[in-house]
């Protein structure tokens, strides 16, 4: 701070530190309505859901769970088939609990897997128009 040495500096001193106290009293008053508005429980949901829904680790995980309990759902309806045989029905709780959390956990060999059959699936098709054409 510079030495004031007249009462006109003083003044100028005084006015310029009420203009800073008032913009600094303004920003303090936006940043205290800014802060009750994003506590609003309403709000705190809303930017919850969109974190939630922009995160794309979670969006695979959930991916990556739903296929793993469908895949384990399939295999349980395949192995019992409406078999009354409570051996065949706790072996296909097993492999319904197997199938699910080994899909759930590996969702990328899953995934790198299925576009190796659905590429030789489609060069074998490809192979078949191509000999029928010959």
């Amino acid at each position: 701070m510079l030495n004031i040495s007249s009462i006109s500096e003083l003044k100028n001193a005084i006015q310029l530190l009420e203009d800073e106290q008032t913009s600094k009293e303004l920003l303090l008053k936006k940043q205290l309505l800014h802060t009750y508005e994003s506590l609003k429980p309403v709000n705190l949901l809303k930017n919850t859901i969109k974190e939630v829904a922009s995160s794309p680790y979670l969006i695979d995980n959930v991916i990556g769970t739903a296929i793993g309990l469908a895949s384990g759902y399939l295999t349980k309806k395949i192995v019992v088939n409406a078999s009354g045989n409570m051996f065949r029905k706790l072996i296909g709780s097993v492999l319904q609990f197997g199938v699910t959390n080994l899909v759930a956990q590996n969702p990328e060999t899953i995934k790198s897997f299925g576009k190796y059959l659905f590429q030789l699936i489609l060069s074998k098709k490809e192979m078949t128009k191509s000999e029928n054409r010959d």
